[in-house]
């Protein structure tokens, strides 16, 4: 049986196997709910060609991603993986749309029997090949493993011995790999269908190999664009107008906002530090004398004493040499390393232990607790006996990891709590102990020790220096009050830096953004900006560690960028193209030692062909290597217009590829190469296409 243990113990490799098929997962059904809560209009989070995807069903879907990855994190989802979800759920929810019309109008589907097949039957799925839940003992796919978990969802002994929430994952955890293994079969199909479509030719494959058979390596001499001062290049209006009209497309824009805000971190006052300070030292006393440390320790410590007996490298390394040198009772301290005051005191050293031990367990849960010792015991008996702990388990143990013996493995005193911990490194190689878990009991087996070694029993009292509810009130307060006296965007700019605030901005911010440039968590502000008016200054809203208020500058309506939006970025073209004629008209008739003896550069490229576009000592410039990979040896070139500036070069040497020319082997290279980024392509020119209303912003 498949357990939440074996899938936790395979969490870096799993999410690997989930992040890949998240890319394809199909929110399955979103156009075919039914009523809901909300009014028609406002129940929609999205219309892609014409289909309206509800809140609900994207956010029972947004429920099943949450729960696939709390398997392997536990419940620790934090925020950042939260929004990666968010953003996985609607790629996939566009995706699907798109894929699943064009292949509804050529009549291609995945059947029941196909998807079954791909599941447990002759053609298994990569995918699920690749899934760690599903491996035998042996680390092999095994699609047995898979039969017993898909029994075990809906078995009896299931429903009663796996708590419902438990159940609930793994059920959801099963609905999502046939959805994304369903879906991923049919976006191959699709893609397989367009890569038949598309033949690479005799003509492209000679074309190809004629690129590359080439390579030479140039002299240059350059001059950067820098050299000449952007005041001297004169740009009318009528260029930036036709500029602006030949790259139109190119400033699409979705709908968005230009912000300006203000922000102020909340860190602790020098009260805040001091207060501190006099609170550990006014400790110091009681910490060094009590016979009750952990009492102490544990009401006052941001670090909680366990009582461990630890290993050097466990201890804080500020207070390693001190545990191990000093004797019992011993303390070090106050001291004040990164925003911390703490101490320590030397509770037990010299202490001879092993650094780690091997365990096994089985989890024994029977009728009564009455019945659950006594079967207990008689396997405590049974393996003094003789008896293998490790098919024992496999009968008995209501643990997942039951399939592998009860397995544990290696593990440190302080990766287990202190009621196991203490009798597990107490107790002799092929000895066991059980703990008691409310009526049930864990029995475990020791089955080796680690290497022998030293510890020490530490106790350290603790404290960061947080910012007091009195700091963080005079903050905002200061902020707040600056807010009220300045209303206008215009006064905010004004007076910010003589009340010690910088006014910062951030433009063409998405309406589904997170994030205010480096302000992380900040979608309720994102929200608020896209709810309100040019101009309008909000109230303070508090980001982790951070207050921050932010005015709306301007609506960024979806369509094209302004003209003024984008100047900057014109100008600075037309004064590249300028300053390259110029460049060009300075460099003509003029030899490459001339134009070194007169300040240009000079420099080597080595290695280039015609399809080369970036070289580590030149950066981007595919017209010049163009050039290059054509020239005659040792021809001085004519100016070049670059990317960065302007170039005189002369080929120094061209050598061709002894490889000869293979019609067959660069068919199959072009193939290969076009069939890996043809799926890729065409999806996003489907997404492209299509007609897409996104609002998540209402309720993300």
């Amino acid at each position: 049986m498949a357990t939440l243990e074996k899938i936790r113990s395979k969490g870096l490799l799993l999410l690997i196997v989930v992040g890949l098929a998240l890319v394809v997962f199909i929110v399955g059904d979103l156009v075919n709910s039914g009523s809901t809560y909300f009014q028609e209009n406002s129940a929609n989070v999205a219309v892609i060609n014409g289909d309206k995807v509800k809140i609900r069903d994207y956010a029972e879907k947004m429920d099943q991603f949450n729960d696939v990855v709390k398997l392997q994190y536990g419940n620790n989802i934090n925020d950042e993986m939260t929004e990666q979800i968010r953003q996985m759920v609607w790629e996939s929810t566009v995706t699907e749309k798109v894929i699943g019309d064009e292949c509804e109008n050529i009549g291609m589907t995945v059947t029941k029997n196909e998807l079954a097949d791909m599941l447990v039957g002759n053609n298994i799925s990569p995918m699920m090949m690749n899934n760690q839940m599903f491996f035998n003992e042996n680390g092999q796919f095994d699609v047995n493993v898979v039969k017993q978990f898909i029994t075990m969802l809906d078995s009896e002994e299931a429903t009663q011995n796996i708590p419902y929430e438990q159940l609930r994952l793994y059920r959801n955890y099963w609905r999502y790999w046939e959805h994304a293994i369903k879906t991923n079969r049919l976006q191959e199909k699709y893609t397989n269908l367009l890569n038949a479509a598309l033949v690479v030719n005799p003509l492209e494959a000679q074309y190809a190999y004629d690129n590359a058979k080439v390579s030479a390596d140039a002299v240059y001499a350059m001059k950067n664009y820098f050299a000449i001062a952007d005041s001297t290049i004169n740009v009318s209006e009528a260029e930036i107008k036709a500029l602006y009209n030949k790259k139109k497309e190119q400033f699409k824009q979705k709908q968005s906002a230009d912000v300006k805000y203000i922000i102020v971190d909340i860190k602790p006052s020098a009260e805040d530090f001091a207060e501190v300070e006099k609170w550990i030292n006014d400790l110091k006393n009681e910490f060094s004398t009590t016979e009750d440390i952990a009492a102490v320790v544990n009401s006052n410590s941001d670090i909680q004493y366990r009582g461990e007996n630890l290993v050097k490298e466990q201890i804080d390394a500020d207070f390693q040499e001190f545990a191990f040198t000093g004797k019992a009772g011993d303390v070090m301290g106050p001291i004040f390393v990164d925003n911390t005051y703490k101490m320590a005191r030397i509770v037990e050293n010299g202490i001879a232990s092993v650094d780690s031990v091997n365990l096994s367990n089985m989890y024994l849960r029977r009728e009564t607790a009455e019945a659950t010792q006594a079967l207990a015991d008689s396997i405590m008996e049974a393996v003094k006996k003789g008896a293998d702990f490790a098919e024992l388990a496999k009968t008995h143990s209501l643990l997942q990891n039951a399939a592998n013996g009860g397995e544990i493995g290696w593990v440190s005193e302080m990766e287990l709590e202190k009621k196991i911990a203490t009798p597990a490194f107490s107790t002799p190689a092929k000895g066991m102990f059980q703990v008691k878990e409310g009526n049930d009991i864990n029995l475990f087996y020791v089955n080796e020790l680690g290497q022998k070694t030293t510890k020490a029993k530490v106790a350290i009292l603790a404290r960061t220096v947080d910012a007091t509810s009195r700091t963080h009130a005079e903050l905002y307060n200061k902020m707040k009050q600056f807010i009220v006296d300045n209303n206008t965007i215009e006064k905010l700019d004004a007076e910010a830096t003589n009340n010690g605030y910088v006014v910062m901005s951030a433009k063409n911010l998405d309406i589904n953004a997170t994030e205010i440039n480096n302000v992380k968590k900040a979608r309720e502000v994102v929200r608020w900006i896209f709810e309100n008016k040019e101009g309008a200054i909000s109230d303070i809203f508090e980001v982790e560690d951070k207050i921050i208020a932010v005015a709306v500058d301007k609506h960024n309506e979806e369509g094209y960028r302004s003209i003024e939006s984008v100047r900057p970025q014109l100008l600075s073209e037309l004064r590249k193209e300028e300053k390259g004629n110029i460049l060009v008209s300075e460099m003509t008739g003029k030899t490459m030692d001339q134009l070194v003896a007169e300040g240009f550069r000079i420099d080597t490229v080595r290695n280039i062909n015609f399809a080369s576009t970036y070289a580590g000592s030149i950066g981007n410039e595919p017209s010049l290597f163009a050039r290059i990979a054509n020239a005659e040896v040792e021809k001085e070139s004519a100016p070049i217009k670059g990317n960065t500036g302007a170039y005189i070069f002369k080929v120094i040497n061209k050598e061709e590829a002894a490889k000869p020319y293979n019609e067959k082997e660069e068919m199959v290279m072009l193939e290969t190469r076009e069939n890996y980024m043809n799926p890729y392509l065409a999806i996003e020119a489907l997404k492209e296409a299509a007609n897409i209303e996104d609002m998540r912003y209402k309720y993300y």
